[in-house]
C-alpha cells in the first residue's frame, strides 16, 4: 500500500518507521533542511533521535510528491501527523489535490474555533472524503522502538476503518475500529488536560490516592462532555478514552504530564513549553473545553481548575485547594 504521513513530529516519524518496514511510505515535514537532513542522516535528529530510518522510507519536504503517492495509487492512505493547531492549514493546502482518503493522529479542540478535528476535515473539505482518527494509547519512542501498542481507528466510513486496520494493524500493533467519532476524539483531547493535573499533583508529592482519585474523577469530566456532544459512553471506557487517559496522566514520556511537573516547581508556563520542544495539546486545549463546558452547562472541575493554572495566574496549590474544597456530592 501506498502510505503519505503528513508531518514530522515524534508520533508521525515513529509510525512511518513502523508501516515502512510493510508498506511504501512517504514522510513529509515542512522543514527543508531538517527533512534533507534526515533523509541522509537516516534519523529525525530534531523530534525522534536514536532511531533509525529505513531505507525504504522516503523522507521529504516536497509536499506534491507527498500527496502524489497516495493519490496515483487506488491502494493509498493519506495520514495527517500534524498538531491540532496545525490540521485546518494542511486541509486547506490539500483542497487542491484529488485525495483518496484522510486520517488524522492529533488530539485535542481547535483553540478559538473549539472545533473537534473531524469538524475542521468537514469544514474544510466536505463531507465527501472517507475520513478518520486513528487515536489511542500511544508514546512515540515506545512505537518506534517496536514494542506492543493497541490504537482505535474511528470513523462513520466503515470502508475506511478496514482499509486503516489492514494498513497499520499488524506485528506488534493492535488496531480496532469504532464508529463513535466524537467519543474517542473527545477522549484524546481531554486526557491531555487531565494529564496536567496528574503531572502538578505528583509534582507536589501529594501521592498516589491522590493520581487515582484525578484520573478517576478526570474520566468522569470525559464522559459528560462526551456524551453531551454526542458520544458513547461505553467509547470511553475503551482504549481511547480510560486506556489513554491513564497512560498520559502516568507516563514520564508524556508532554502534558510534564508541564504539569514544571507548574509545580513553579515554573512558568512559557519556560515549560520552550524546554519540552514539542506540542503539549493539553495546554492549548483547555482554555477550548473550559470554555466549551461552560456554555453547556457541564461540570468539569479539574479542567477549569487546570485552565486557571495555565492562563489566570492561579498557582497549582490554590489549583489544589480550590478542588478539594469543592461541596461533596453524588460520584456519577
Amino acid at each position: 500500500m501506498n502510505i503519505s504521513i503528513l508531518g514530522a513530529g515524534a508520533w508521525g516519524t515513529a509510525l512511518a518507521i513502523v508501516l515502512a518496514q510493510r508498506h511504501q511510505v512517504v514522510l513529509w515535514g515542512r522543514n527543508g533542511q531538517a527533512m534533507q537532513e534526515a533523509s541522509l542522516q537516516r534519523e529525525n535528529m530534531a523530534y525522534l533521535r536514536g532511531f533509525h530510518l529505513p531505507e525504504s522510507l522516503v523522507v521529504t519536504a516536497d509536499f506534491t510528491h507527498a500527496v502524489d503517492h497516495v493519490t496515483s495509487s487506488q491502494d493509498s492512505l493519506l495520514i495527517v501527523a500534524s498538531s491540532v493547531s496545525g490540521l485546518r492549514a494542511l486541509a486547506e493546502t490539500l483542497r487542491a489535490h484529488p485525495i483518496p482518503n484522510i486520517v488524522w493522529l492529533c488530539k485535542g479542540l481547535e483553540e478559538q474555533t473549539r472545533l473537534l478535528p473531524h469538524q475542521i476535515v468537514r469544514e474544510v473539505l466536505g463531507d465527501k472524503i472517507p475520513a478518520g482518527a486513528l487515536s489511542g494509547p500511544s508514546f512515540a519512542q515506545e512505537v518506534a522502538r517496536g514494542l506492543p501498542c493497541a490504537l482505535t481507528i474511528a470513523s462513520h466510513d466503515k470502508a475506511l476503518c478496514e482499509r486503516v486496520v489492514g494498513a497499520v494493524h499488524g506485528g506488534n500493533l493492535r488496531v480496532y475500529s469504532s464508529d463513535d467519532l466524537i467519543g474517542v476524539e473527545i477522549g484524546g483531547a481531554v486526557k491531555n488536560i487531565l494529564a496536567i493535573a496528574t503531572g502538578a499533583a505528583d509534582g507536589l508529592q501529594l501521592g498516589l490516592n491522590a493520581r487515582a482519585a484525578l484520573i478517576t474523577r478526570g474520566l468522569a469530566e470525559i464522559s459528560r462532555l462526551g456524551i453531551a456532544l454526542g458520544g458513547r459512553a461505553e467509547t470511553f471506557m475503551g482504549l481511547s478514552g480510560v486506556g489513554d487517559l491513564i497512560l498520559t496522566c502516568t507516563g514520564d514520556l508524556s508532554r502534558n504530564r510534564r508541564v504539569g511537573l514544571g507548574l509545580a516547581q513553579g515554573k512558568k508556563l512559557d519556560a515549560i513549553v520552550t524546554e519540552l520542544g514539542h506540542v503539549a495539546e493539553g495546554v492549548r486545549c483547555a482554555q477550548a473545553v473550559r470554555s466549551l463546558a461552560q456554555e453547556l452547562d457541564i461540570d468539569m472541575p479539574i479542567t477549569n481548575a487546570v485552565a486557571g493554572a495555565l492562563f489566570d495566574g492561579v498557582s497549582v496549590q490554590e489549583m489544589v485547594a480550590q478542588l478539594l474544597s469543592r461541596d461533596p456530592r453524588e460520584e456519577n
